[in-house]
């Protein structure tokens, strides 16, 4: 009969424990008021993001603007403009002028990971690394 009594006392206790530690998260808060957006973007010298990337870096824009991105706050604004669509970022890009020469060296650019809460997978390729630059506005600069 002891061992039953001890049985009882320790689940009514794990049961406590359990419900305790999950009853915030039921009558609580919500663990954040965004959607998340975290990307990890990447390019490389070739028609195809099979080659190796030659760089990536990571991009948090929600909650807060992080990552090892060099422009953030920069690239977060022009994803925002654009509402996460990668294919529109030429378009905002087009009021700051810049000239680039004709070589074709493509530069393939990829983006993988989750805007406000939806998968995302992009993949493009530019006739050089200045249209990157001038395409993919800051974004892709890094």
């Amino acid at each position: 009969m002891r061992k039953t009594a001890r049985w009882t006392a320790g689940g009514a206790t794990l049961a406590f424990v359990l419900l305790g530690s999950t009853a915030g998260v039921a009558h609580g808060e919500p663990a954040s008021l965004y959607a998340p957006s975290a990307l990890v973007l990447t390019t490389a010298h070739g028609e195809s993001s099979a080659t190796s990337p030659e760089r990536a870096v990571t991009l948090t824009c929600a909650p807060g603007t992080t990552g090892t991105h060099p422009s953030s706050d920069a690239a977060c604004a022009a994803l925002s403009q654009v509402k996460g669509e990668f294919g529109s970022l030429p378009e905002i890009s087009r009021g700051q002028p810049r000239f680039c020469t004709r070589e074709y060296n493509p530069v393939t650019v990829t983006a993988q990971g989750v805007w406000q809460g939806t998968r995302v997978s992009y993949e493009h390729t530019f006739a050089n690394e200045c249209v990157k630059n001038a395409e993919g506005a800051a974004v892709f600069e890094f």
